[in-house]
């Protein structure tokens, strides 16, 4: 018999499966599992069995999402695209969900909205996640990191005033503030949030106390640009293409990406609470491989131009698309005389490493958090990580799709400062800055 034949016959069987499952009798998984193999054998129903076909027998098992529409919270930011990408593409109709984007006007309200259960998930900010997992920067409630969404692509932008004064980097931002006697306001877009540790850790790296030596304000990241213009800061911490944007404007200029404070650092998550993947497992994987597929999509180069085409609606980051591709390629313009091709732009997929929900990952978060005061204590970092990050229904969720999954759930990085994180030694880790809380 040949593979087209034995496929044929394959699929007609799962439908008859399908369609005659009695919800009376054994399990519908289990139901299904014994008329699958009855019909041609566990490989051949991962072989040859269509994936169409797959997704029809996923959907109608035990394995069917609890919930069928799901709304998933979203910041008008470039790294939003897989929600977004997902939805518009069809990637959730797949695996039996629909999608609905829901825009939001800060990372408070998608907070807020996540934990009281009016947006079934989110695009959120790695830190907020632990954040209100610890009971800082929100009324604490136990949260669950699904997936990560992207790395890399965020940027610190000084206002143009400051360029006039020579500053090109720290250092020289550095030697300013000190020759100027008045408060410099530097704004990030939430407490714990990651855009906050990115500049953090830059003024600190450059000798600059967060802390103590500047102002620091929360901005929604739509609205840094306006408030640059009318003065309120003198530089902010955001995701594109709000530091794009800024150059494109002429009210700003990039002094400094994220990549170059850690090359391939986590940023956005998929983020839900830790009570609605209880009640909705299998919801939360296909809400993951949907996105995951969306992420494959958008990581090819090739794809790309499509989909800064369709974030920049209205509806979704409501930017020119010119201002989102440049920086979505990895083709970068400082705004002050240089032009690069940067290796490190924003990466969505990246062969599976970029959505694995790396248990080092939600540390540094914590480490960041106790070095500045937010934690009065060293938490268990290790043991936060594992309750909070869903490695094992990621992996779930990727095998389904046949993404690869890294062995180790912890990985090693230098940032700029030339100091290693690998997770081996958190409180150590936090306590070993010079410039801290």
């Amino acid at each position: 018999m040949s593979d087209k034949e034995v496929s044929s016959q394959a699929e007609s069987k799962v439908i008859d499966v399908i369609t005659s499952v009695d919800a009376a009798s054994n399990s519908r998984r289990g139901f299904f599992k014994q008329a699958i193999a009855g019909a041609f054998g566990a490989a051949a129903m991962l072989n040859i069995v269509p994936e169409g076909i797959r997704n029809m027998a996923y959907a109608a098992g035990s394995d069917a999402p609890e919930i069928t529409e799901v709304k998933i919270g979203f910041i008008p930011l470039t790294d939003c695209a897989p929600i977004i990408v997902a939805a518009e593409m069809g990637f959730d109709k797949k695996y039996g969900i629909k999608i609905t984007p829901s825009k939001e006007a800060s990372w408070a309200g998608v907070r807020d909205k996540v934990v009281n259960g009016e947006l079934h998930a989110a695009h959120v900010l790695y830190g907020l996640m632990y954040g209100v997992q610890m009971g800082i920067g929100g009324k604490q409630k136990d949260m669950a990191v699904l997936m990560t969404l992207n790395h890399n692509g965020q940027g610190i932008t000084l206002s143009n005033q400051l360029k006039d004064k020579g500053v090109k980097d720290g250092k020289s931002l550095k030697r300013v503030m000190e020759n100027e006697n008045r408060d410099f306001t530097f704004a990030q877009t939430f407490p714990t949030g990651t855009h906050a540790m990115w500049l953090n850790y830059w003024l600190a790296a450059n000798g600059i106390d967060p802390v103590k030596d500047v102002k620091n304000i929360v901005v929604p990241p739509p609205q840094m640009v306006a408030n640059m213009r009318i003065g309120n800061m003198d530089g902010y911490c955001v995701g594109e293409p709000w530091n794009a944007r800024a150059i494109y404007d002429k009210v700003g200029y990039t002094v400094a990406t994220t990549q170059d404070i850690w090359a391939d650092h986590p940023e956005k998550v998929l983020g839900t609470t830790a009570e609605f993947v209880e009640k909705n497992p299998n919801t939360a994987r296909a809400m993951m491989m949907a996105i995951l597929e969306a992420s494959k999509y958008i990581d090819a180069t090739a794809n790309r131009a499509k989909v800064a085409e369709l974030i920049s609606g209205k509806a979704y980051v409501n930017a020119p698309k010119d201002v989102i591709l440049g920086r979505f390629l990895g083709d970068y313009d400082n705004g002050n005389g240089k032009k690069w091709k940067d290796p490190n732009f924003m990466k969505f997929y990246d062969d599976g490493k970029v959505p694995f929900p790396y248990l080092s990952d939600g540390m540094w978060f914590l480490t960041q958090h106790k070095r500045w005061g937010m934690l009065k204590t060293n938490p268990d970092y290790l043991g936060v990580a594992k309750k909070v990050n869903q490695i094992e229904l990621y992996s779930q969720a990727a095998s389904q799709v046949g993404v690869n999954v890294p062995k180790d759930a912890m990985r090693s990085s230098k940032l700029m400062d030339g100091v290693v994180w690998d997770g081996k030694d958190p409180a150590g880790y936090a306590a070993s800055f010079k410039i801290k809380a």
